[in-house]
């Protein structure tokens, strides 16, 4: 058999199949994993970022409640801080004291649910997909 000069020598490994031109794995398995990894942790430290955005968000969130008709009225800011109470005036006579103190209780429990809600709401858009999963090690992402 006689080769001709413009045909180059072929080369065959009998161990290895032929590399298939439409994979896209990298010729290494550890490297494969290596960008796996890598990407995960860059998702992490997103996710992280996002957490850490929503937490400064809490932190300025607010929320008023009422109770009696309006005649109270509670402010609250952040994680439950009290910033406001507002008592109508009719609410300030002698013997009204047991009164007003269960309407002050009812209007913070108003707005303490309505300030949860937001900032559920608010932890629930930065976790994402990740929202309602329980992993070990991690606090619940709502």
């Amino acid at each position: 058999m006689v080769a001709s000069a413009n045909a180059a020598p072929q080369r065959f490994r009998f161990c290895d199949p032929p590399p298939n031109p439409l994979s896209r794995r990298p010729s290494s398995p550890y490297l494969g994993r290596m960008k796996d990894l890598t990407q995960l942790m860059q998702q992490a430290q997103a996710m992280q970022q996002k957490l850490q955005d929503a937490q400064a968000k809490m932190a300025e969130t607010a929320a008023d409640g009422s109770s009696g008709g309006g005649l109270v009225s509670v402010s609250l800011k952040g994680p439950g801080e009290i910033t406001a109470i507002k008592i109508d005036d009719s609410l300030l006579t002698p013997g009204e004291g047991d009164i007003l103190a269960d309407l002050i209780v009812a209007a913070h429990a108003d707005a303490k649910r309505k300030l949860d809600e937001q900032n559920n709401a608010l932890m629930r858009e930065a976790a994402g997909p990740m929202a309602g999963m329980n992993i070990p090690g991690m606090p619940k992402l709502f």
